[in-house]
């Protein structure tokens, strides 16, 4: 699951890239919560919640069969 995830957030990183920030895979857990890190103007933007969960979250749900949930780290 961890490659696919990975693979998701590959095509999203270029979205992410265009305003100045990126996207790090901390850890994928066995009950398929994501935990990743927001960097650059990504992991102090104001929208980095929507980001997370409207953007990266719905991407990642439905492209990656198992993933239930993704979690920001700081």
């Amino acid at each position: 699951m961890e490659e696919q995830v990975q693979e998701v957030l590959t095509k999203l990183r270029p979205f992410l890239l265009r305003d100045g920030g990126d996207v790090e895979l901390i850890d994928v857990d066995e009950d398929g919560i994501v935990l990743i890190r927001l960097m650059g103007a990504c992991g102090n933007c104001p929208s980095s919640t929507i980001t997370l969960k409207a953007g990266i979250e719905r991407a990642l749900r439905s492209e990656v069969p198992g993933v239930s949930e993704i979690e920001q780290v700081f």
